[in-house]
């Protein structure tokens, strides 16, 4: 999920810094006031999907999610790149040439590359939950054969450590990039959003989309429907020239990612919001996956964490926290934090040129002496 950083803009989703100095009532009655004006009206036409930038194959379709490979050998240890599951789609991961996670990977050493591609909610899978999520990235690891080393970026972060966890020997590295874990380590635009608005709101919202939260009733609430251009320049960090061709298709396919939304199951959206952020289980041991208590003390492979210096999203700690709750040595653990907001760790040319390459070189290291030494941190 984005929220524009503009100032000129009247939309709600612009008051954050008046509404984080609120009392948790205040926030409640602020979001359910606006909640409930998505149910006023008329419903936009959906935008057009976004382009994959990176040839690739499918490889495997499931009911939730389409398993994409963008190998260029056949051999080679596996990574899977599990994308954000949220309000904006998978693309966020190959926007453009240039602004590529997916090519940087490729180009930097990952011969062997996955990506989760989440398909948007139909109205028969409004119930599912976040166990048939598991249960179906569980079939793209054996579809690819493990064990993978496991990319999550945000809202995908927490699903990977959640994987790693309950499927401990499926998962030989894992990198968490603008992740909540901890959301209680320190504020952020959603902890705050999460905390100070009734659990029965957010029913509201998936009552009001017929049991699915609906993408593009979100994007109304949390920001406008179109960002402006210096904008999208600084968050790319992209070296193209405004008014020329070259920038112009780039700002093309950043609208056409933002302005396509993905539904969500509602069941899905409120187990979310309940566990994660009401009750934050992940970082107090309580988070149950597919049966079983996930126990993060009994995580113990190599982590390389990545956070973004002013993200507007996950506050830095909410990841940072990690390092405290896992039982990974601390020499097999890695932290970097990039000097850029949420979007810019998958989408900013200078971070995909700085950082990544970087987290590639830490992925495919030797595991020689891993078990007692550990992998030192290039970063």
């Amino acid at each position: 999920m984005y929220q524009p950083a503009s100032h000129h803009a009247r939309n709600p989703a612009f008051m954050w810094p008046a509404l984080l100095a609120a009392s948790a009532s205040e926030l409640a009655a602020h979001f359910a006031k606006q909640f409930t004006s998505l149910a006023i009206g008329e419903n936009a036409e959906r935008a057009p999907q976004p382009k994959w930038t990176t040839p690739h194959r499918l490889a495997l379709e499931l009911r939730t999610v389409q398993l994409r490979d963008f190998s260029t050998r056949a051999d080679g240890r596996p990574c899977l790149l599990c994308t954000p599951f949220a309000l904006h789609g998978s693309v966020v991961s190959d926007l453009a040439p240039g602004h590529s996670l997916v090519a940087t990977l490729r180009d930097s050493g990952l011969t062997r590359l996955f990506v989760t591609d989440w398909r948007s909610a139909s109205a028969e899978m409004r119930f599912l939950d976040i166990d048939d999520y598991l249960a179906d990235l569980n079939v793209l690891v054996d579809e690819i054969g493990g064990p993978v080393d496991l990319i999550g970026l945000c809202q995908g972060g927490w699903m990977a450590l959640i994987y790693a966890a309950r499927f401990p020997g499926k998962v030989r590295k894992l990198v968490l990039a603008g992740a909540p874990v901890d959301t209680k380590a320190a504020p952020s635009v959603l902890s705050a959003l999460a905390e100070g608005t009734a659990l029965e709101v957010f029913r509201e919202v998936v009552r009001l989309g017929d049991g699915l939260v609906l993408g593009r009733n979100v994007l109304q609430l949390w920001g406008p429907t179109t960002t402006e251009t210096e904008e999208i320049k600084c968050l790319l960090a992209t070296e193209e020239v405004s008014g020329l061709a070259a920038f112009a298709r780039l700002e093309a396919a950043f609208r056409e990612w933002y302005t396509w939304t993905v539904d969500l199951p509602g069941t899905y959206f409120l187990q979310t919001v309940e566990k994660l952020y009401k009750r934050n289980e992940i970082a107090a041991g309580t988070f149950e996956a597919l049966g079983k208590r996930i126990d993060l003390a009994s995580v113990k492979l190599p982590i390389f964490l990545l956070a973004a210096r002013d993200d507007e999203l996950v506050a830095p700690l909410q990841l940072f926290a990690v390092e405290q709750l896992v039982g990974t040595l601390s020499q097999n653990f890695c932290k970097r934090t990039a000097n850029c907001r949420h979007l810019g760790l998958f989408m900013s040319k200078k971070v995909l040129r700085e950082v990544w390459p970087e987290i590639v070189t830490w992925l495919i290291k030797t595991l020689e002496r891993e078990q007692d030494s550990g992998v030192p941190c290039a970063a």
